[in-house]
């Protein structure tokens, strides 16, 4: 049995033959599009980048949560009757005849009242200094879970936070992307939002297919 958190990259690449490559037309097309940011959300947007950049080298995980990553993940709202933002739900399943589990700090997931089928991969939420573990192993691994129980029929999506940087990652086939960090105490914070917006779109439309 393999627990998320003790997942590394180069565990993960040896064990299943995974390949990180630079870019695909799919990563580049979520990274890159567009989304309204209305006028109340740029100002909510600023605020919390100004807070995140007096307070980001002393927060712990949960002051980091629920002071920054929380409130920019609710005015994206994600909360709908057919999917949702689920937090800390253990899941897991079988990887080519690997047993792997976990509690993600976060996971998109269809469902309502209890994640069914996941989406979006998974948060592991780290302090700017001293971060334990492999955030972006961790986010794989449960990725890797997601592609499963998803059959391997569309892209897996996820992202990891460490302090002010943010790197959102794709999982396709065994090929997987990671992005270079957008920083949230600078104007990035807008990219941030758009690209979650995007996330949004695309999980919609997955729940019609």
């Amino acid at each position: 049995m393999l627990n998320f958190k003790n997942c590394t990259l180069a565990q993960l690449d040896k064990l299943f033959d995974l390949e990180q490559i630079d870019d695909t037309q799919a990563f580049k097309t979520w990274l890159e599009g567009q989304a309204e940011i209305s006028d109340l959300a740029r100002q909510m947007l600023t605020m919390l980048g100004r807070t995140l950049k007096d307070h980001v080298h002393d927060w712990n995980e949960a002051e980091l949560i629920q002071r920054f990553i929380g409130p920019v993940f609710t005015l994206v709202n994600f909360s709908s009757k057919k999917f949702g933002l689920f937090a800390e739900r253990e899941f897991g399943g079988v990887v080519e005849g690997t047993e792997m589990a976990g509690r993600p700090d976060g996971m998109i997931a269809s469902g309502f009242r209890v994640p069914e089928r996941p989406y979006f991969c998974f948060q592991e939420y780290k302090k700017e200094t001293d971060p334990s573990g492999d955030p972006a192993g961790q986010t794989l691994a449960a990725m890797l879970v997601a592609q499963e129980i998803n059959g391997r029929r569309h892209p897996i999506y996820g992202c990891y936070v460490r302090g002010q940087l943010w790197f959102f990652m794709m999982l396709e086939g065994r090929e997987y992307c990671i992005s270079t960090p957008l920083t949230a105490t600078r104007d990035d914070i807008f990219d941030i939002f758009r690209v979650l917006k995007g996330l949004k779109q695309i999980v919609a439309e997955l729940l019609k297919s």
